[in-house]
C-alpha cells in the first residue's frame, strides 16, 4: 500500500487522518462536492477521529474494529438515485483509540454531542437510549459508530449506530424492543422478520426530513428466495425485485445454497410512530465474500446501477479515488452492496467502500468466473 502524495503527514509519513482525509477529498470530487465542502468535511473527519488521526500508518490500527476487514476505523459509501449526483457518506468509529469499549462509547457519545453543538441539533433520542446501549461494562464488538452524509453546504446529516448486544447477546432482542418502545414505535418490533441476531440499531439525528430508527437483522445462509420475503413494508418492493438484486450482488453460487460466508443483513426503517410496519427496507449483501476480486465486484455494482437507470461509470472513478491498485489485485475494496426502498421514493443503490489504510485483502485463490447475472 502506497499513499498518494497528498496523504502524508508533516514528516512524510502517512497518518491515518491524512490518508483518509485525502481519500475523502478525492471521493468528494467524484460526488460533485465543491472544494470548500470537501475541505470542511476532511477537517470534520480528522476532528472526529481525535488523536488517532495523527497516528502514523506504520503503526498497527488503533483498535481491532470490525468496521473494516483491515481495522481501518473509517468506511466510505456512495448512495445512488436516478437523475442525481451520488451522495457521499463516511462511517467512522470516533472512540477507536480508547483503551476499553466503555471508554470508546463515552468518547463517541461526546463526539456526537460536539457535533450537535456545532450543527444545532438535539441528541434527545440518543440520550433516551444511553443506558441501554452504553452501560458501564458493555459487551460486544462496538460501542458507538457515527455516519455522516456529506451534503453540499458543509453541514452533514448525522446517524449513530449502536450495539444491541451491549448488555449481552442473549438480551439483544429485548434491548431492540425496549429501544423502539422508548422511541414511540411500540408496535415495531413485532413486524421484524426472523433472523440470527441484531447487529445494529441506528438513529438519524439532526436535519432529516423524516428521522428514522433503523433495525438491522442478520440472516445466515440467506438465499434469493428468502431475501425476497424479508421486506415488511406495505406497500413495498415485490419479491422478484429483491431476488434479482440478490442474484446480481451475490452471484450465482448463493442463489440456492445461500450466503455461506459473511451473512446478509436486512434493515427496517421506522418513521411513523402510529404505524405498525416499517416505512423502509434495505437488503445488504457482503459482496466481498462472494467474488474472487474487486474487478468482479465492480462489474456487479455497475450491473445493478444500469438496471436502476443510474450512472454505472461512477464506481470505477470512486475506486480510483481511493487507491492506485488494480481492482483485480485485491478483494474487499467494495465491501457491501445494498438496495434500499423507502415509501414514496425511488429505490437507492449504495456501494460501501473500504479505505484499506492498513492492508489489502488478497484475491480469492479460485476467482469466481461466472458471468454477472442481469435481472
Amino acid at each position: 500500500m502506497t499513499a498518494a502524495p497528498t496523504d502524508t503527514g508533516l514528516r512524510g509519513t502517512p497518518t491515518l487522518g491524512a490518508f483518509t482525509g485525502g481519500q475523502l477529498r478525492r471521493l468528494g470530487a467524484v460526488a460533485g462536492l465543491s472544494g470548500a465542502d470537501v475541505e470542511t468535511y476532511a477537517r470534520v473527519l480528522t476532528d472526529s477521529l481525535g488523536p488517532v488521526a495523527q497516528r502514523p500508518l506504520n503503526l498497527p490500527p488503533p483498535s481491532r474494529t470490525f468496521l473494516s476487514d483491515d481495522h481501518t476505523p473509517v468506511e466510505f459509501s456512495l448512495s445512488f438515485q436516478p437523475g442525481a449526483a451520488p451522495a457521499l457518506r463516511v462511517l467512522l468509529d470516533p472512540g477507536c483509540g480508547a483503551d476499553s469499549l466503555a471508554r470508546g462509547g463515552r468518547v463517541g457519545l461526546e463526539a456526537i454531542r460536539a457535533m450537535a453543538r456545532r450543527w444545532h441539533f438535539t441528541t434527545g433520542p440518543l440520550d433516551d437510549l444511553e443506558d441501554l446501549f452504553l452501560p458501564p461494562s458493555p459487551q460486544g464488538a462496538l460501542a458507538l459508530w457515527c455516519a455522516l452524509e456529506l451534503r453540499p453546504g458543509g453541514v452533514p446529516k448525522v446517524k449513530v449506530y449502536l450495539n444491541p448486544a451491549a448488555n449481552g447477546a442473549e438480551r439483544s432482542a429485548g434491548t431492540v424492543r425496549e429501544a423502539l418502545h422508548r422511541l414511540g414505535h411500540r408496535q415495531a418490533f413485532a413486524s421484524l422478520p426472523q433472523g440470527s441476531g441484531y447487529p445494529f440499531l441506528a438513529l438519524d439525528l439532526g436535519d432529516w426530513e423524516e428521522p428514522r430508527a433503523k433495525v438491522y437483522v442478520r440472516h445466515e445462509d440467506l438465499t434469493a428466495g428468502q431475501a425476497g420475503r424479508l421486506s415488511r413494508m406495505s406497500p413495498g418492493p415485490g419479491p422478484a425485485a429483491i431476488e434479482g438484486f440478490f442474484r446480481t450482488a451475490a452471484g450465482p453460487g448463493p442463489d440456492v445454497s445461500g450466503l455461506s460466508g459473511r451473512p446478509g443483513l436486512s434493515c427496517h426503517s421506522f418513521t411513523d410512530t402510529a404505524a405498525a410496519r416499517p416505512s423502509g427496507f434495505t437488503l445488504h449483501i457482503p459482496v466481498r465474500d462472494y467474488v474472487g476480486h474487486d474487478g468482479e465486484a465492480l462489474a456487479r455494482v455497475a450491473s445493478v446501477l444500469r438496471h436502476h437507470g443510474m450512472d454505472a461509470s461512477v464506481p470505477a472513478r470512486a475506486l480510483a479515488a481511493l487507491t492506485d491498485r488494480r481492482p483485480e489485485d485485491g478483494v474487499g475494496l467494495i465491501a457491501y452492496l445494498a438496495l434500499a426502498h423507502q415509501q414514496d421514493r425511488p429505490p437507492r443503490v449504495t456501494a460501501y467502500l473500504s479505505s484499506e489504510a492498513y492492508a489489502v485483502r488478497p484475491p480469492a485463490v479460485e476467482a469466481v468466473r461466472h458471468p454477472v447475472a442481469v435481472h
